[in-house]
């Protein structure tokens, strides 16, 4: 039995494409720079070095079992799998997801999330200057065609029956509302496409990032759900004013100078928001955050996390859903592997099993 359906943020990156290839060396993978951190000061968590599945290739079917295999045993129901569809038929990274259809193993749940924003030479790299960035893939919304030709190559994975339902309709999930032209018309022509096919419509959750906007506005835009993700709001309020945060993040970013460090335990305080209790409103957990292999001094670090402080995050997390039933009991974990973030449950050679065991103590009965 479990307290709620956790559904974990999942990079599908680890495997050579050619366009890493092109733009950062052939056989690039995030595990490069990961491999290649740098600690920052005395005691700084870096590198972070994989313990049980080591630097993996996702091209082996055995990779994708063992994680599913350790997901589900700390309670995890499924992945949402980043999805980069880019338009006109353009995708990156769809390959995992693809073997995980084709093959019909892991025998575990997923769905997506669709990651609608560019790709370009900054995206795995650190110290580019936006004068200097290279565009590798441009975002677009070329309208009902494309949208149609995206719909139907998610079809496949809506009806296999381990793609992830919300009210009997497929789970998924958009990561930039306010940057998707014309938004609200795609989700109405899925919609449709959706009962065309025999399919009881689509469940979409938008992610909601930011105090600027409230859940009307956000659920004005055409979502069944939202996905509150707080970091930036926990950042901010860390600070006396937002305006101290924004001078922080300049300062990073003009000067590369290490100035974006935030207590784990405090900021994950101010992750829990009032309109998480609210049925199909969805809180967001996360076990560290530290992008130092991808940007250097320029990263933003939550500094000191440990097992005892991610479980007692979850443990507060769940007050805020208990009264909803079971179906909006979604609580979304970001991420389970995304390592060049210092954000992921899969273990290490500093922690081993212990983050998987604490959401496994607090998750399962």
């Amino acid at each position: 039995m479990k307290k709620a359906r956790v559904i974990a943020f999942y990079l599908p990156q680890f495997h050579p494409i050619p366009e890493n290839d092109e733009n950062w060396g052939k056989g690039f993978t995030e595990w490069t720079n990961v491999a290649n951190a740098k600690p920052l000061w005395r005691g700084h968590h870096q590198p972070r070095i994989p313990k049980d599945l080591g630097f993996y290739d996702l091209r082996l079917q055995e990779t994708r079992i063992a994680q599913a295999e350790m997901a589900r045993e700390a309670g995890v129901e499924g992945f949402m799998y980043w999805h980069y569809w880019f338009g006109e038929g353009r995708m990156l990274l769809e390959k995992p997801a693809e073997w995980v259809l084709i093959d019909g193993k892991p025998d575990f749940p997923i769905c997506f999330g669709w990651a609608n924003h560019e790709w370009s030479t900054a995206t795995w790299t650190k110290g580019v200057k936006n004068s200097e960035r290279k565009m590798i893939a441009e975002m677009k919304y070329p309208g009902t065609e494309d949208n149609k030709l995206h719909f139907d190559y998610c079809l496949p994975f809506f009806k296999d029956n381990r793609y992830i339902t919300v009210e009997g309709k497929p789970l998924f999930i958009i990561y930039d509302p306010k940057g998707f032209k014309g938004l609200r018309e795609f989700m109405d022509e899925w919609r449709n496409l959706a009962k065309e096919n025999g399919l009881k419509g689509m469940y979409f959750v938008g992610l909601w990032v930011s105090d600027a906007d409230s859940f009307e506005s956000m659920m004005s835009l055409g979502f069944d759900g939202l996905i509150r993700s707080g970091r930036q709001t926990a950042e901010e309020r860390m600070a006396p004013n937002k305006f101290i945060t924004r001078l922080k993040r300049s300062m990073a970013e003009r000067l590369n100078m290490c100035t974006l460090v935030f207590d784990y335990s405090k900021i994950m305080s101010k992750m829990h928001f009032e309109e998480n209790r609210i049925e199909n409103c969805y809180p967001l957990i996360c076990p560290g955050y530290d992008c130092t292999s991808r940007r250097g001094k320029k990263a933003r670090i939550y500094k000191d996390p440990t097992p005892q402080a991610f479980q007692g995050h979850v443990h507060q997390t769940l007050e805020y859903i208990k009264d909803k039933d079971f179906e909006h009991k979604l609580i979304f974990l970001d991420s389970w592997n995304e390592w060049g973030e210092g954000n992921y449950m899969e273990p290490d050679t500093k922690w081993g099993h212990s983050y998987l065991d604490a959401l496994k103590s607090e998750i399962l009965y």
